[in-house]
């Protein structure tokens, strides 16, 4: 009989291959990276090297054509290494995600071959300086001018890539007069010149600010957009005019379906490695006699440590594969999120506990992970929202 396994042939050789990536690339320069807050560069070629920038795109525009739940699975890999290697690739997903299932097939030929080599990188951006959780309260808007362009001003807040990508699929409101606002809202594929603050020529008006000074999750770019009578032609509109037009927040919605998926993968992968640290340090450290995995408070935190990681992993699972298969997945997705984002918390901070006084020095690789952790409670819906969507899902479907 086969032994049971959670993964296929394939899924477990992509996430060995991930898994000596990080060990031996991401892990022993994390700490150079996050101190310096610098992009890490070399990583992200080798990064284009193994594929990882088309791991969903289709094999016919040069990817490599796998589930979202392999994604996840790599996700996790690279999130257990460092998570902001995860983020560098997370908004870049979501926009091939888009295009992939609401482009127009021009706008599929002219992206997802270069975006599939990293070439080119995508951001994703919805928040604003004043709208974060509330979506529909967006302030930056679209206006067709006379010769069938359109205009945008307004300021996005919370862009990761923004500055080193070259697309940016923008949310922005077409119609102000609609009701429900949602009904007037637009996503546009906006380009621009990567690693540039001002753009000029055809990107003029298209500015991003200095880079947000962060708590953690340093290396990747986290920015600020200001649209300031920037011009970009119909067809930029994700899907074409026709189609596209006021369908912004459900195609964005979608995609935040996936990007919850991504985020709760850096939970489990952050949990990963907080448990491994934790194992270690704790067989190492002795304390009255004996190595403190030996005294009974340590293995209760170890154990619970790790059965919030499996609990979290078969969450992740469970909400990716049911994507994969075409099934709704609001309230699995949401779950898995919520309970994933707060596991990565909860084995940072005992793991933190485990290393004692060690865990608040810089010589150990825990206070990074103890400063990456809270994002993830807030990335992509923080956990109040989450139980919010999950409470309203649960009562559509059990109506009575």
């Amino acid at each position: 009989m086969a032994p049971y396994s959670e993964m296929t042939d394939e899924q477990r050789a992509i996430c060995e291959m991930v898994r000596q990536f990080a060990d031996e690339q991401i892990i022993p320069n994390a700490e150079h990276y996050d101190h310096e807050d610098s992009f890490p560069e070399p990583i992200v070629e080798q990064m284009k090297e193994l594929g990882l920038f088309g791991v969903t795109i289709p094999e016919q525009y040069g990817g490599m054509g796998l589930d979202l739940t392999t994604y996840a699975m790599i996700v996790e890999e690279l999130s257990r290494g460092w998570i902001s290697i995860s983020g560098i690739v997370n908004t870049h997903f979501i926009g091939s995600y888009l295009l992939m299932k609401f482009g127009t097939e021009e706008q599929r030929e002219r992206y997802l071959p270069r975006m599939a080599t990293g070439e080119i990188r995508a951001a994703f951006s919805l928040s604003e300086p004043e709208a974060g959780s509330d979506v529909q309260g967006i302030k930056t808007t679209a206006k067709r001018t006379a010769d069938g362009d359109y205009e945008i001003n307004g300021a996005k807040m919370w862009v990761t890539n923004g500055l080193l990508s070259t697309l940016v699929f923008t949310l922005v409101k077409t119609d102000t007069t609609a009701d429900p606002p949602h009904r007037g809202m637009t996503c546009f594929i906006c380009e621009k010149e990567p690693g540039v603050s001002e753009n000029t020529g055809p990107y003029r008006g298209f500015n991003v600010p200095p880079k947000i000074r962060k708590l953690g999750y340093k290396g990747v770019e986290s920015t600020e957009l200001v649209f300031d009578g920037y011009r970009t032609p119909a067809d930029s509109i994700l899907g074409g005019e026709q189609a596209g037009l006021g369908r912004g927040f459900s195609q964005m919605m979608d995609a935040l379906e996936l990007g919850r998926v991504n985020v709760a993968a850096r939970g489990v992968g952050i949990a990963q490695r907080a448990l491994e640290l934790a194992l270690k340090y704790s067989q190492e450290r002795r304390a009255f006699g004996k190595p403190i995995a030996q005294h009974q408070a340590i293995q209760f935190k170890l154990a619970d440590m790790a059965t919030q990681v499996e609990a979290a992993r078969l969450l992740t699972h469970r909400a990716g594969r049911l994507k994969d298969a075409g099934e709704r997945s609001d309230i699995e997705a949401g779950m898995a999120k919520l309970f994933a984002s707060e596991a990565g918390r909860f084995c940072v901070e005992e793991c933190f506990r485990i290393h004692g006084g060690y865990g608040y020095s810089k010589e150990y690789e825990i206070e990074r992970l103890y400063r990456d952790a809270p994002l993830l409670l807030i990335g992509e819906g923080t956990s109040e929202i989450q139980r919010m969507v999950i409470g309203r899902k649960l009562l559509e479907r059990h109506r009575i």
